[in-house]
C-alpha cells in the first residue's frame, strides 16, 4: 500500500480510529490493532509475503530469549550466528541471489573457460533489507548485553511490522522502538497536528518535487547519447533532488504517520543538501543506515581507534557495503567506493567532524565560503549520484563523458528546458523552505508560527500543489531496496 494512494486515504483513519477507540480495553489491544492494520498494510502488495516477515520476527523473538538465557559464551556466540545466518541468508537469496551468479559467470568467462549458471526470477519483498536490519539490531543488542530480550511476543510483532516505518524505515533500534509499544500511551493533540504537517510536506516532497523531476530525469537518461551536456548536468542535478525529495518524503510521513499513535520514530533525514562537507552530509543522509553501519560494523572492526591501513580499510568496507545494501548492481558498489574516496580524506586529516552546527546558525543568509562549500559538496554528490541512477557502469561513464563534453556545454536542448521549468522551480521553492527551517525537524515545523491566517494558507497551497502535480501512484524509489 503507498502513501500516496487512495488506499491509505481509507486505511490511516480507519487504523487511527481503531487504536485510539480501543483504548479502554489497554494497551494490549492497541497493540493488536497496530499488528493487524500492520500485517494488512505490508500483505497488500503480495500477502505471501506475510509468512517470511513473521517467521524473522518470531525467529529473532525466540534467539533473543537463547542469547540471553545461555550462560556459555561460545552458545551465546552461536545463537548470534544463527540469526545472522538465517537473516542475512534470506536477505542474499532473494536480493542478491541472481547476481552472484551472473557475477560468478562473468569472471569465468573473462578467463576463457564460460559458464553458464542460470538465475532464478525471485520477487523481492518489499522492505526486507530494512526489517533484517531491525531484527538483526535486536539479537546483535542482546548479545552485547546492551538490551534484554522482550518477553512479549505481540509487542515485538508490532515493534517489527509497524507499517509507517516498515517497507523503508527508518531502521529502528530496538532500545528506541520496542519499549514504545510496552507503554501506555496517551494521544497528544499538538503532537497529532505536527505529525500531520510533517506528513503533508512530505507528501508535497514526493508527489510534487520528487515525481516530476523523475519524469524529466527518465527522459534524460533515456536518451543521454544524443541529448547536450547542458541537459546531462540539469539530468544530474534533477535525481539528485528526486532522490532526496522521494526517500525523505517518505520519512517525514512515516515519522509524522507515527506520532498519530504516539509512536516517536528516529529522524532520517536533516536537510542533507545544506551540508558543507560529504562528512556532514553522511550525518545527514540516511541517518538510521549510517548509524547502523557505523555501530554494528565500523567500530566493532576497529573504527577510527585503529591502525592507519585498518582506518582506511574500515572506511571503504562500511561505504562499499552501505552501496551494496541498496541493490545487487555494480552501480551501487561504485556509488558507495566513491563516496569512501570523497569521504577518506576528512577522516585521515581530522576534518570529518568539522561541521557539526547548523549552516548558517547566526546570520540569515550563508557566507560566500559556506554557500561555496554547499555547493562544491552537493556537486560531488550529484555526480555521485549518476551511478546510483544508471543501469550500469557503461551507461554511468558514457553519461559523465558526454557530460563533460566542453564543445556542448553552451547548447541545452528545447525539448528539455521547456519542461524543466516546473521542476526547478519546485525544487527551488523547497530548497528555500528548507534552509528557512533548517534549525527545525522538518521543512515546515514552525513555519509562519506567529501568524495563523498565512500559516493554515500555506498548508492549502501546498496541498493544492499536491493534487495539482499528482501523477497516479507512483512507488518510492527505496521500494526496491
Amino acid at each position: 500500500m503507498l502513501f500516496n494512494s487512495i488506499e491509505f486515504c481509507l486505511f490511516l483513519p480507519i487504523v487511527f480510529l481503531l487504536f485510539w477507540g480501543v483504548k479502554p480495553a489497554g494497551l494490549k489491544a492497541q497493540n493488536w490493532v497496530l499488528l493487524a492494520s500492520s500485517y494488512v498494510f505490508y500483505g497488500w502488495w503480495d500477502v505471501r509475503f506475510l509468512g517470511l516477515i513473521a517467521f524473522s520476527s518470531i525467529l529473532d523473538f525466540t534467539i533473543g530469549k537463547q542469547i540471553f538465557a545461555a550462560e556459555d559464551q561460545r552458545k551465546r556466540k552461536l545463537w548470534l550466528i544463527v540469526s545472522l545466518g538465517v537473516n542475512l541468508g534470506l536477505l542474499a537469496t532473494f536480493k542478491y541471489y541472481n547476481f552472484f551468479i551472473e557475477s560468478i559467470s562473468d569472471a569465468f568467462s573473462l578467463f576463457g573457460d564460460p559458464m553458464h549458471l542460470s538465475g532464478i526470477e525471485f520477487i523481492l519483498p518489499v522492505g526486507i533489507s530494512f526489517y533484517t536490519f531491525q531484527t538483526l539490531s535486536y539479537s546483535i543488542d542482546i548479545y552485547n548485553k546492551k538490551i534484554e530480550p522482550s518477553d512479549d511476543l505481540l509487542s515485538f510483532l508490532a515493534f517489527v511490522s509497524f507499517f509507517p516505518q516498515l517497507v523503508a524505515g527508518p531502521i529502528e533500534r530496538a532500545s528506541q522502538l520496542l519499549p514504545q509499544f510496552k507503554t501506555e500511551r496517551n494521544f497528544n493533540l499538538s503532537e497529532a497536528i505536527d505529525g500531520s504537517k510533517q506528513m503533508i510536506w512530505g507528501l508535497f516532497k514526493k508527489v510534487a518535487v520528487a515525481d516530476t523531476c523523475a519524469t524529466l530525469v527518465n527522459e534524460i537518461f533515456n536518451q543521454s547519447e544524443s541529448l547536450s551536456s547542458v541537459s546531462l548536468v540539469l539530468g544530474a542535478i534533477l535525481f539528485s533532488i528526486q532522490i532526496y525529495g522521494d526517500f525523505s518524503g517518505y520519512s517525514d510521513i512515516a515519522i509524522g504517520c507515527a506520532r498519530l499513535f504516539g509512536i516517536n520514530l528516529m529522524r532520517n533525514f536533516a536537510f542533507p543538501y545544506l551540508s558543507r562537507d560529504i562528512a556532514e552530509f553522511w550525518r545527514r543522509w540516511h541517518i538510521s543506515l549510517s548509524t547502523w553501519f557505523r555501530d554494528y560494523v565500523y567500530i566493532p572492526l576497529g573504527g577510527s581507534r585503529a591502525s592507519l591501513p585498518r582506518v582506511v580499510a574500515n572506511t571503504f568496507i562500511i561505504f562499499v557495503l552501505s552501496g551494496f545494501w541498496h541493490g545487487a548492481n555494480w552501480t551501487f558498489i561504485f556509488w558507495g567506493f566513491l563516496n569512501a574516496l570523497y569521504f577518506l580524506p576528512l577522516l585521515l586529516l581530522k576534518r570529518n567532524r568539522l561541521h557539526t552546527n547548523v549552516v548558517a546558525e547566526n546570520t540569515l543568509l550563508p557566507s560566500i565560503k559556506e554557500a561555496a562549500q554547499i555547493i562544491s559538496t552537493f556537486a560531488i554528490t550529484a555526480l555521485a549520484w549518476i551511478f546510483f541512477r544508471a543501469e550500469n557502469l557503461s551507461q554511468a561513464y558514457h553519461y559523465i563523458a558526454r557530460m563533460c563534453t566542453v564543445h556542448k556545454l553552451s547548447i541545452i536542448d528545447q525539448s528539455i528546458l521547456a519542461k524543466a521549468a516546473p521542476a526547478i522551480g519546485l525544487c527551488v521553492f523547497m530548497y528555500c523552505i528548507e534552509f528557512i527551517q533548517r534549525k527545525e525537524n522538518h521543512g515546515i515545523e514552525s513555519l509562519f508560527s506567529k501568524n495563523k491566517v498565512i500559516r493554515h494558507l500555506f498548508y492549502y497551497f501546498l496541498i493544492f500543489l499536491i493534487g495539482y502535480f499528482s501523477n497516479g501512484k507512483t512507488e518510492f524509489i527505496y521500494f526496491q531496496f
